[in-house]
């Protein structure tokens, strides 16, 4: 899955935090936004509530179910800047992704 294809899913399935704007940021694969203030998500840069920052290969790893959030924390390859109570209900929004 392409970051553009993780952007659109994400949109079809509402997978955003209710008046939040939450930031993942890939890295030099670019950022994808969760606007829970305008409702949508795209691939724009902008301020945020929350920004995870994790390389886009161990984000794959985490929405396969190979590789857990608070693991990915501990071992650095997760970092959360912001309000850590959004972050933490990301499980939440990629139980939405898959379905």
């Amino acid at each position: 899955m392409t970051k553009s294809e993780l952007a659109a899913k994400m949109g079809e399935n509402q997978a955003w935090l209710p008046g939040k704007r939450v930031k993942l940021d890939f890295g030099d694969q670019g950022v994808v936004m969760l606007d829970g203030q305008a409702n949508q998500v795209t691939e724009e840069d902008g301020a945020a509530d929350t920004t995870v920052k994790v390389a886009w290969d161990d984000w794959q790893q985490m929405a396969a179910g190979q590789l857990d959030g608070m693991t990915a924390f501990m071992q650095g390859k997760l970092k959360v800047e912001g309000d850590m109570g959004n972050a933490m209900q990301l499980q939440g929004v990629l139980a939405k992704l898959k379905g």
